[in-house]
């Protein structure tokens, strides 16, 4: 490090879970120096309640998903899962579009062994984009190892619920 910019070491694990706990909610640039974003270009201000609920609600969803076989009826009917969803029937349409991708990307036995989150977006009010990493065995003949996934899902704040939008898929 140069001289100058040392950071105490609690600090900067204090930084490093706060940036951890709230996803995308901290900014490491707010205090570059950079001028705020401008509420009337589709920026919003999220409050840290509702980051708080967000982080909750998709955390208990992706880790429900992981190391499950998704073409089974056990998955289909889990009560945990379809509480994402707000009707049943856009419950069908992503877990159909999921299905279907882990078994185009060769996951062995449709499972997921690994979600790993890597991205919260908040592109607009009301509307965040989870980009995720699914990893699991390939299922492929003679093709040892791992095979990963990485799609985008589109969550919608709606009523104070954050809910599952399969609308865009």
């Amino acid at each position: 490090m140069r001289r100058g910019h040392r950071v105490a070491r609690g600090a900067g694990i204090l930084t490093l879970v706060l940036a951890s706990g709230l996803g995308c909610a901290w900014w490491p640039w707010r205090d570059a120096g950079l001028a705020p974003g401008d509420p009337r270009y589709g920026v919003e201000v999220v409050d840290f309640e509702g980051i708080t609920q967000f982080h909750e609600r998709a955390n208990t969803f992706y880790q429900r998903l992981s190391n499950r076989r998704v073409n089974t009826y056990a998955t289909y009917t889990d009560r945990v899962l379809r509480e994402h969803f707000q009707t049943e029937e856009a419950f069908a349409d992503y877990y159909a579009d999921l299905a279907d991708s882990l078994a185009f990307a060769w996951f062995e036995r449709n499972q997921a062994l690994e979600v790993q989150v890597m991205e919260f977006l908040f592109d607009r009010p009301g509307s965040a984009l989870v980009r995720l990493r699914l990893s699991g065995e390939n299922g492929l003949p003679l093709r040892p190892g791992r095979t990963h996934l990485v799609r985008e899902d589109r969550w919608v704040r709606r009523d104070g619920t954050w809910w599952v939008d399969p609308a865009r898929l």
